[in-house]
C-alpha cells in the first residue's frame, strides 16, 4: 500500500516552466540561481548560503539532533535549440534545459518547501544542494565538495527524469550505474605542402585517420568482452582546400568505463598509440586528456532506503531495475565521499509525445512526474529523519 504525501504540484508547475523558459549554461546559472535563492528566502526554517558561484545550499535543521542527509538537484541547461512543442518554450536563443534539470529543481524545490512544514518533527538534519554545472566537466558536484559540503553528509541522494517511462515509475539500481566519462583533446602538428607534392607534407590527416583506426579496436581487442567500454571519436577537423595538405589536425573523442582500472588502461594505451604512430610518421603532437567524472557507485544499503520510499510512493509494481548506463554524472563526486543512491523517475510514454531522449532538442517530459520526484524526496527524509 502506498503513502499519501501532499506536495505543492501548482508550484513546482509554474517553477519548473518559468526555469524552462530562461535556461542557462553551465557556469553561467546567474539568473537561474537568484531565482532559487529568492524562492527559498521564502521558505520558513532555512539557512541559506552559496558555496560556490552560482550555487544555492539550503539547509533545514530539525527540532531534535541526528543525520545529515542530502538531497542534490542539478540546475544547468545545454546548447541546444529547442524544437519541442510546448508552451512555455526556451526564451534564450540556442539553450534549452534539454536534459530534465529543470524538472529536478522544480522536484527539490516541491520537496524543501514541504519539509520546511514539518521542522519539529524532524530528528537530524536536511541539506538541500542545487549544483551548477553538471553538463560541464569538471563539473559543479566536484567544486562544491572541495568546498566542504559534504563533510557533515550522512547520506546523499538524487533524482534523473528520463522519457519514454511511464509517469508514476521509478528506477533503482544499487553499484554501477553510470559511466566514468573522460574526453580527450588532441592536435597533431605535420608539415604541409601542395596537395601535388605529398612527398614534401607530414601529413596530419592521414596520421588522424590511422590514430582513428587505431583507437577503435582498443575496445575490440584489448578490453575484456565482459567488461563495457566505449571509446567515440566526436571530431576531427583539418584543412581547408581541395589541393593544400594542411599542417595540423585537431582530434576530441570520449571514453566511457566502468571499472577504475580499465578507465586508467585505455588513458594508457590512448596515449601509448599516440606517441607510437606520430613518431611513426615524423609528426609532433600536443594531447590533453582530462578525466572527467567517475561512475556513480550507488551504495546497497542506501539504495534500499530509495526502494523502500519507493514501494510507500508508486507501489512495488511500480519499480524497475534500470540498466546500467554509458553516460557521465557528475553525482559521482558526492558518492565517491559519502554513502548514498541515484534514482530514475519516468518522464512519460511515447504516446504522450515523450519519445525523445534527454540531450535531444524535441526532449519533453510529462509534468506529472514532478510530483513523483518531490514525493519521494519528502519520503526519504520521512524513512530517515522521522522515525
Amino acid at each position: 500500500m502506498t503513502e499519501h504525501v501532499t506536495v505543492p504540484v501548482e508550484d513546482m508547475v509554474k517553477w519548473r516552466r518559468h526555469l524552462h523558459e530562461n535556461p542557462e549554461l553551465s557556469f553561467h546559472e546567474v539568473e537561474t540561481a537568484r531565482y532559487i535563492y529568492d524562492l527559498l528566502s521564502t521558505f520558513p526554517n532555512l539557512e541559506l548560503s552559496t558555496p560556490i558561484e552560482n550555487s544555492v545550499v539550503a539547509i533545514l535543521k530539525g527540532a531534535k539532533p541526528g543525520k545529515t542527509v542530502a538531497l542534490r538537484a542539478d540546475i544547468d541547461a545545454l546548447p541546444i535549440t529547442e524544437e519541442a512543442d510546448v508552451a512555455f518554450p526556451s526564451k534564450n536563443p540556442g539553450v534549452m534545459h534539454a536534459c530534465g534539470h529543470d524538472t529536478h529543481t522544480a522536484m527539490l524545490l516541491g520537496a524543501c518547501k514541504v519539509l520546511t512544514g514539518m521542522q519539529e518533527q524532524i530528528a537530524g538534519t536536511v541539506k538541500f544542494i542545487f549544483q551548477p554545472a553538471e553538463e560541464v566537466p569538471p563539473g559543479g558536484a566536484k567544486f562544491l565538495v572541495e568546498a566542504g559540503v559534504m563533510e557533515d553528509v550522512d547520506l546523499v541522494f538524487g533524482i534523473h527524469i528520463f522519457p519514454m517511462i511511464p509517469v508514476g515509475v521509478v528506477g533503482v539500481r544499487s553499484g554501477s550505474l553510470t559511466a566514468a566519462s573522460d574526453i580527450f583533446e588532441l592536435t597533431i602538428q605535420g608539415v604541409g605542402s601542395h596537395g601535388s607534392t605529398p612527398e614534401l607534407a607530414v601529413d596530419p590527416i592521414l596520421i588522424g585517420a590511422e590514430i582513428v583506426t587505431n583507437l577503435n579496436h582498443i575496445v575490440s581487442r584489448n578490453i575484456a568482452a565482459l567488461d563495457s567500454a566505449v571509446i567515440s571519436i566526436g571530431e576531427f577537423t583539418s584543412g581547408g582546400s581541395a589541393n593544400v595538405i594542411p599542417d595540423t589536425a585537431r582530434i576530441q573523442g570520449t571514453v566511457r568505463t566502468n571499472d577504475p582500472k580499465t578507465r586508467l588502461y585505455i588513458k594508457q594505451r590512448i596515449e601509448e598509440m599516440i606517441d607510437h604512430i606520430t613518431k611513426m610518421y615524423g609528426a609532433t603532437y600536443e594531447l590533453n586528456y582530462l578525466l572527467g567524472y567517475s561512475a556513480v557507485i550507488n551504495d546497497e544499503a542506501a539504495t534500499e532506503m530509495v526502494r523502500e520510499a519507493a514501494m510507500k510512493v508508486v507501489g512495488e509494481a511500480a519499480i524497475m531495475t534500470p540498466p546500467r548506463m554509458m553516460g557521465g554524472e557528475d553525482f559521482s563526486a558526492y558518492t565517491d565521499v559519502v554513502p548514498g543512491s541515484f534514482f530514475v523517475v519516468g518522464g512519460g510514454t511515447v504516446e504522450e509525445g515523450c519519445g525523445y531522449m534527454n540531450h535531444h532538442p524535441k526532449f519533453k517530459i510529462n509534468e506529472g512526474s514532478l510530483a513523483i520526484g518531490a514525493k519521494m524526496e519528502v519520503q526519504l527524509i520521512k524513512d530517515l529523519l522521522m522515525k
